[in-house]
């Protein structure tokens, strides 16, 4: 891998603060590829070969059983996903594919696994994004189980418009079916509840969402920091 990617990957929480030897040792382990969009990166059940770094583009993480699909999570640069996997040489529980022209970063796992072993600073960092990931995966069950489906695109939306600036007026960062996969929804009833979220003040315009009334929304979503919050 060309040394010209360490200092971003050096700045991720879970590279941050490992021996620089070490460090070196997995980037050289590592190399890094360009794919184009919808390429199936990963496959639900197989071995988890490779610990992946997103550098450019976006990608899905999805589900399939009995010939339905869902959408878990869509992973942005500069992160990693499916670590659980690598730490635990097990298979993978979800398939990835990308969105778009991205630039993934893979890192064999058994040398994920060595350097975890020897590298207590780099253990550390792992069992903290870990514990990070499990957190993020009980908010999400929560809001599944406890949640209307109102609730969930109201309370989605709310966090979208944070992360986009906290201006009244942003875009939607996915595609309505993927993110109607996302809430648990069709994308019927998707269309349906922006329709219901009108006179909370929400106005939809394609990918192009308009909070009107704040306050109004806020009161319907009723929003959990230990649901919301991401740092929570």
């Amino acid at each position: 891998m060309p040394e010209s990617h360490y200092t971003e990957i050096r700045k991720l929480d879970l590279f941050a603060h490992m021996d620089e030897a070490n460090f070196h040792s997995l980037m050289r382990a590592g190399y890094v590829q360009n794919f184009p969009p919808q390429i199936e990166l990963i496959t639900e059940g197989e071995a988890s070969d490779f610990l992946h770094i997103v550098l450019n583009g976006s990608v899905e993480l999805f589900s399939n059983l009995n010939g339905r699909e869902t959408s878990v999570a869509t992973v942005r640069p500069i992160s990693t996903f499916i670590l659980a996997a690598t730490i635990k040489d097990a298979p993978y529980l979800m398939s990835a594919r990308t969105l778009g022209k991205s630039r993934i970063v893979m890192i064999p796992s058994q040398d994920v696994r060595g350097i975890f072993e020897i590298d207590h600073q780099f253990a550390r960092a792992i069992v903290t994004e870990l514990a990070r990931c499990y957190r993020s995966v009980v908010k999400q069950t929560k809001e599944l189980k406890l949640r209307t489906s109102l609730e969930r695109l109201a309370n989605y939306l709310l966090r979208q418009q944070i992360r986009a600036g906290g201006g009244s007026v942003f875009e939607l960062e996915s595609e309505k079916r993927r993110l109607a996969s996302y809430l648990g929804m069709t994308p019927e009833n998707l269309s349906r509840a922006f329709k219901s979220l009108k006179p909370y003040g929400v106005l939809v315009d394609g990918s192009t969402i308009e909070i009107k009334n704040q306050t109004e929304l806020v009161n319907f979503a009723k929003p959990s920091p230990l649901i919301d919050n991401k740092d929570t």
